[in-house]
């Protein structure tokens, strides 16, 4: 059963421009390991968090640093969460998270689907 669904879009050059008015952006954004990643991909892993947040409600109690985005051994990207994240997504009966994410033309999109019993 569906539990939320959501998706978000990043302006690329927009994303830049705060990243590089604001750097402790990269900090705060993503977990030690996201962030050596090229600007495009950071940005479609901020559109994937933003995701995540819209199929969860809202993002009470949950940090950036608790949503990470990686890639199986086959490029496919995933999440996986620490801390309060999984409380909140134990809370709301989800049991499995579906990612996707593109980047092109200037923006980088996410789609985020979450299931449970």
């Amino acid at each position: 059963m569906i539990r939320g669904i959501g998706v978000d879009i990043v302006d690329l050059a927009r994303f830049e421009r705060q990243v590089e008015r604001t750097p402790g952006l990269i900090p705060r954004l993503f977990t030690e390991s996201e962030r050596g990643l090229p600007i495009h991909s950071l940005a479609a892993r901020f559109a994937a968090k933003e995701a995540l947040v819209k199929a969860l409600g809202d993002s009470a109690a949950i940090t950036w640093q608790e949503l990470e985005v990686v890639a199986d051994d086959h490029g496919n990207p995933g999440f996986v969460m620490h801390g309060s994240a999984l409380a909140a997504l134990a809370e709301r009966g989800v049991t499995g998270a579906h990612l996707t994410m593109t980047h092109d033309a200037g923006v980088a999109c996410a789609f985020v689907v979450l299931e449970g019993p």
